[in-house]
């Protein structure tokens, strides 16, 4: 039986798109600056795997006759967010951006949101999530009011100390926000983002839970279902599809828990799609500004990487790549205007060093066919990167 497996390096983009500068992306390449910030990647197993050939990396030279087929992966979707991303990696394009807040939440969201939750609002202004809870964590604790905030991305996020708001209460206000911003506040994402502490100590936790809008349909995870394979979900892959076309879904709290996860659905399953997003290149690093440690978190998936090509069976299909970028090394901490990468390898076969420059939704487009879904709708975007 037929199996495909999609992770996804949350935000390690590689190299600016032609459009960057418009995003105000110009100069972002989150792969090769985090290459140039440490001295060289140190990723053997991604080397070995045709890393090399997506773009010119410091440390990582290309490779020829690599197993992969690698190159990179433009967006087609007016945006740089998960959500676009993710959607259009299973041959979803979004041609009008999501709505975005750089003066905050106008009243016609605040308002609602407030009287149906019964507590009151802090912040509602574009900030940094680490930042903003040391700013207004210790009077949040004392008042109860909701700290809200937003980024250059399309996203209502509510911040909350897990000993201030339970947090079944703070997904429940996450549920109330969704509701309300429809239409014109269309989000994509409404986060809850939970975090403990004392006053000057803050931190986040890892409850965080995303409340996405539904994907059109059809998709490439409608048309593999209707075929009959089963779609399992690792990490956030969940949220950001709002649970619809995810027959199982494996939450995971770090990395670590959503490798393990990839690495046991591999030894467990006979057919269908794995599909795994790995987000602290992102959410831990990225956004922090901090390019060594978002180096380790590639290291630590690279440490781990012979142990899923080991749980691979023969003609399996196994697509690394990511959804935007989030470069470390420039002075803004929002997601970035890029490429995704891509490295494209099918068990017993070796690619030879070939090099595919296409699109996101050529990841959603293989792995229909090699999973049997029916011909490409013209409603569908991307073009198959292999063939069974």
């Amino acid at each position: 039986m037929p199996r495909a497996c999609v992770i996804v390096l949350d935000a390690v983009g590689a190299g600016e798109l032609p459009d960057a500068a418009n995003f105000g992306d110009e100069g972002s390449d989150t792969l090769g600056n985090v290459a140039r910030a440490v001295g060289g990647l140190d990723l053997p197993n991604l080397e070995a795997l045709g890393l090399g050939n997506v773009e010119p990396l410091e440390g990582c030279p290309p490779m020829t006759g690599a197993p992969a087929v690698a190159g990179r992966l433009v967006e087609r979707s007016k945006g740089k967010d998960t959500t676009l991303g993710h959607w259009e990696l299973m041959g979803i394009v979004t041609p009008l951006p999501l709505p975005t807040y750089p003066h905050g939440f106008p009243h016609d969201v605040i308002d609602p949101f407030m009287h149906r939750t019964g507590r009151g609002v802090l912040g509602n202004k574009p900030a940094s999530g680490t930042e903003i809870i040391q700013e207004l964590g210790e009077e949040h604790q004392r008042t109860g009011k909701w700290i809200v905030y937003t980024s250059a991305d399309s996203v209502f996020q509510i911040a909350a100390h897990e000993e201030t708001v339970p947090l079944e209460e703070l997904y429940g206000g996450c549920e109330i926000a969704r509701e309300i911003l429809t239409g014109k506040h269309a989000v994509g994402r409404v986060i809850a983002r939970p975090f403990v502490g004392e006053p000057g100590n803050y931190e986040r936790t890892p409850n965080r839970h995303d409340f996405s809008l539904v994907p059109p349909r059809p998709n490439y995870l409608s048309q593999v279902r209707e075929a009959g394979a089963v779609v399992h979900g690792v990490g956030k892959i969940h949220d950001i599809f709002a649970g619809q076309d995810i027959d199982e879904s494996h939450l995971t709290k770090s990395n670590v828990e959503g490798i393990q996860q990839t690495e046991r659905l591999l030894t467990e399953l006979d057919a269908g799609l794995i599909f795994t997003n790995l987000v602290e290149t992102d959410m831990l690093w990225g956004h922090r500004n901090d390019p060594v440690n978002f180096h380790r978190a590639l290291q630590d998936f690279d440490r781990r990487l012979p142990d899923l090509l080991d749980a691979l069976r023969p003609g399996d299909l196994l697509i690394i790549t990511s959804d935007h970028g989030c470069d470390p090394t420039t002075p803004s901490t929002d997601h970035s205007r890029e490429y995704a990468l891509l490295l494209c390898y099918v068990h017993g076969k070796n690619a030879g060093g070939r090099i595919h420059e296409g699109e996101f939704a050529d990841v959603g487009a293989s792995v229909n066919l090699w999973l049997g879904g029916k011909s490409q709708s013209r409603k569908l975007a991307g073009q198959p990167i292999v063939e069974p």
